[in-house]
């Protein structure tokens, strides 16, 4: 069963390859991409239901024993991550034979689509800090050649601009492995756990924890360390900036929760309430820039940075509740926030444009993608019973129980002026007069079919997670103990140590 673990890395760079062999069959790359994204999504339902039942998956790659060799490790956070992953690259490779011009598909797209979803699930199953390094950097070229497709001038300006922040990002990082592997000689996570709780220089110990802070802060986009992706994400077409939205910073998120819950917990008193401080800024800082903006996804790419806020707010309080939340508000975002950036493509596609004082009247012809994309937008600022309402109660309630109300009283009215955006997109886009009525192409939705698949499924996922919140919510707690029990991950990964915690 433990070659489950290592399907979510093979599957896209196989994809990738075969992609790359068939650069000149369009027809045959449109398709096969599909299939690749849905082999990815399959996958990670398996690896999920063998997670669940046998317990947390490693894969001791090349038959070198942690912590010697390259270690793959999945638990419960780390399926859920590749689950994810594969349901958004599956709807975006569907939006995208509809979506993505002739030049670009000409130029690589669908490969560096599946290259991407390589890195990212590489990212999320890794099980040594090097590694992690190395699937952040296939992530960075991928993303980048992305963004830049194209080669129009807002791209590029976004491109420089998204690259060398994280090429900061990236030297940040491996010093920080450098110096960590100088210190306690080890790069396995679970080994480096061991070592730091055992370490003689905890101070040295808590001043790395920072730098990898700083270095997976700049990739998950937290204040004050997040301006390069408003001036990015809405560059590209809109398939690319749905990937980025949904995937990219969440991998930056994902590894600021599994160092800070399983390496870096020496001084948690001091940490985490750095990053509940830093949760709250992120919050309030985001809104506020959504606010001023009048652009349908700048305002949607910063309320990215706002909802990040929220998702490391559960790491700074740090209780079981808390990290339950963060998971719970992880998996609803990617859905909502992906859908989203969709639903601004569908609205480009029928009226050419993604301003929105040049936008409106879009809800008396197409009534149907008003719905579509008040379920996403609702959800977003949290309100019942959609899957938000859920995931920010959950968080609020761990913040009152531990007494985090300033924390607590910053979410709130985030969530407050989250809802102000969607209703000024709203009233811009979808419910005033058509201000160019003339120049507006008219079109039948049923004629956006390829738009519309995955736009709907991700509503009805969304409607589905809010109405049914039970079982997702209890799969979020199991993987939210999981992550507040590292033995069980240490032994796991080295039975010969784990139970030496």
């Amino acid at each position: 069963m433990n070659i489950l673990v290592v399907l979510p890395i093979v599957i896209p760079f196989t994809t990738g390859i075969i992609l790359i062999l068939a650069w000149n069959n369009r027809p045959f790359q449109r398709i096969f991409s599909v299939i690749g994204a849905a082999a990815l999504l399959i996958t990670g339902l398996a690896l999920l239901y063998t997670v669940w039942n046998y317990g947390i998956q490693v894969m001791q790659m090349g038959g070198w024993p942690a912590p010697f060799g390259i270690t793959l490790v999945a638990d419960l956070l780390s399926a859920i991550m590749v689950i994810l992953g594969g349901l958004m690259g599956l709807s975006v490779a569907v939006y995208s034979l509809a979506s993505m011009d002739e030049e670009r598909e000409m130029f690589g797209y669908y490969p560096l689509l599946h290259i991407l979803l390589m890195g990212i699930s590489g990212s999320f199953l890794t099980g040594d800090l090097f590694n992690l390094y190395v699937w952040f950097e296939v992530m960075l070229m991928s993303s980048f050649v992305l963004l830049a497709l194209g080669g129009e001038r807002g791209q590029l300006e976004g491109g420089i601009k998204y690259v060398t922040l994280n090429l900061i990002s990236s030297a940040v990082f491996l010093a920080a492995v450098g110096t960590i592997y100088a210190l306690l000689g080890t790069v396995n996570m679970a080994d480096l756990a061991i070592q730091a709780r055992n370490s003689d220089q905890a101070g040295l110990v808590q001043v790395l924890g920072i730098m990898f802070l700083v270095a997976f802060g700049i990739k998950a986009a937290i204040f004050p360390l997040f301006f390069w992706l408003p001036s990015s994400y809405h560059t590209p077409p809109v398939a690319v900036s749905a990937i980025f939205a949904g995937l990219l910073t969440k991998v930056g998120v994902y590894t600021l929760i599994r160092v800070f819950t399983l390496i870096f917990v020496l001084d948690v008193g001091y940490t985490h309430n750095i990053i509940l401080a830093l949760a709250g800024f992120t919050m309030v800082s985001g809104v506020l820039g959504a606010a001023t903006q009048n652009e349908f996804r700048r305002i949607l790419s910063f309320h990215i940075i706002s909802q990040i806020g929220y998702m490391i707010m559960g790491l700074g309080l740090y209780t079981p509740l808390a990290l339950a939340g963060s998971v719970f508000y992880i998996t609803h975002h990617i859905v909502v926030k992906t859908n989203l950036f969709l639903v601004s493509g569908v609205v480009h596609r029928l009226r050419g444009s993604y301003q929105l004082k040049k936008l409106g009247g879009v809800y008396r012809l197409h009534p149907m993608l008003g719905v579509l994309f008040l379920i996403p937008a609702f959800s977003l600022a949290g309100v019942p019973p959609l899957s938000g309402f859920w995931a920010k109660f959950a968080l609020i309630r761990a913040g009152i129980d531990t007494h985090s109300y300033i924390v607590v009283a910053a979410a709130l009215v985030v969530s407050l002026l989250t809802l102000f955006s969607m209703t000024k997109i709203w009233a811009e886009v979808f419910w005033k007069a058509d201000p160019n009525p003339d120049s507006a192409e008219d079109q039948p939705l049923t004629s956006l079919t390829y738009y519309l698949v995955p736009v709907i499924t991700l509503a009805l996922i969304t409607v589905v997670i809010g109405l049914f919140a039970q079982p997702f919510f209890a799969v979020a707690v199991r993987a939210a103990e999981q992550l507040l029990n590292p033995a069980e991950y240490i032994q796991a990964v080295n039975p010969l140590v784990g139970g030496s915690l």
